[in-house]
């Protein structure tokens, strides 16, 4: 165990230090899910062969205590080293900059998941507390591609997996997001099984948009209904409809027996609400990038039909 460097503990923001690996823990706001353990293997080879050419960010959390706030994979990467001590630059960030920097930096450096991506975003728009302009304008995106990443959060958590899975793009997601939420689980895995392109996926989204539905909708003149229940069982559909445009894939079923009228509502606990986007802006400052780290980012503007 690495004894504790007194001289870190009282270095001032800004300064690089040697800090022991022990003593800083994960960025809790980090928006990557999946790390290439083999990418991470062949730089902790790179480590050891030439050292770490560029410091990791940490921000002090107590006593000989450091938080991540830029820098995983190459963490990551001196510990499959085994190094003792690495060198860090100590950052005065609080947690919606660190959140900040530390999506940044994936957006730049690897590439990162379509998901972890919105996921991300969403997260720095809760803790700056902003407008999705604002934070287009912070993360130097423009506001159409901000937005359409966002959107992609509105497949369920079981269509996300089927797309990472299946290794589709983000613009396969984007294009099923114009069918029924109903229809997208068939739509994404005819794309995976056929390996269809971009604009294959597009024409299929198409035609499927232009076919006739097989079935119709649950409690959608499947049951005779007076001029009043059918008044509450629209409204009742309408409310669902409003959950699965938000990404909650609530499911509906309609069945009439007896003289009533049985209407259920299945909506899974364990999918998160969509975070709100205020409309005010806040008074906030933005972080700092450590040397070399400040680069707009490139991105399609295209906006998705709807």
């Amino acid at each position: 165990m690495s004894k504790p460097d007194k001289k870190a503990a009282n270095q001032k923001p800004g300064k690089i230090v040697l800090l022991p690996v022990e003593q800083i823990e994960p960025s809790p706001f980090q928006a990557r899910t999946a790390f290439d353990e083999t990418e991470i293997a062949a730089l902790a080879v790179s480590i050891l062969q030439n050292g770490l050419l560029q410091p990791i960010s940490v921000r002090k959390t107590g006593y000989h205590k450091y938080q991540l706030v830029a820098g995983e994979r190459r963490l990551r990467a001196c510990r499959l080293a085994k190094l003792e001590r690495i060198p860090a630059i100590i950052q005065d960030f609080d947690d919606s900059e660190t959140a900040a920097l530390g999506l940044l930096e994936n957006l730049q450096r690897a590439q990162l998941d379509a998901f972890d991506a919105a996921r991300g975003i969403r997260e720095v728009i809760r803790l700056w507390n902003c407008t999705q302009a604002e934070a287009a304008r912070r993360l130097g995106l423009s506001q159409p591609a901000l937005a359409n990443k966002l959107r992609l959060l509105t497949l369920t958590t079981a269509q996300q997996q089927l797309c990472t899975a299946a290794g589709l793009t983000e613009r396969h997601a984007r294009a099923v997001l114009r069918l029924p939420e109903s229809r997208r689980t068939a739509a994404l895995e005819k794309i995976a099984r056929d390996k269809l392109s971009v604009r294959e996926a597009d024409r299929l989204v198409d035609a499927m948009l232009a076919a006739p539905k097989d079935t119709p909708g649950p409690c959608r003149s499947t049951v005779p209904m007076v001029g009043d229940v059918r008044l509450f069982v629209n409204t009742l559909q309408h409310a669902v409809d409003l959950m699965t445009q938000r990404g909650i894939p609530a499911v509906t079923s309609c069945e009439q027996a007896d003289g009533f009228l049985e209407y259920t509502v299945r909506i899974p606990t364990a999918t998160p609400a969509p975070l709100p986007v205020p409309n005010t802006l806040p008074a906030c400052h933005e972080p700092e990038m450590p040397s070399g780290e400040g680069s707009s980012l490139g991105e399609e503007d295209e906006l998705v039909r709807s």
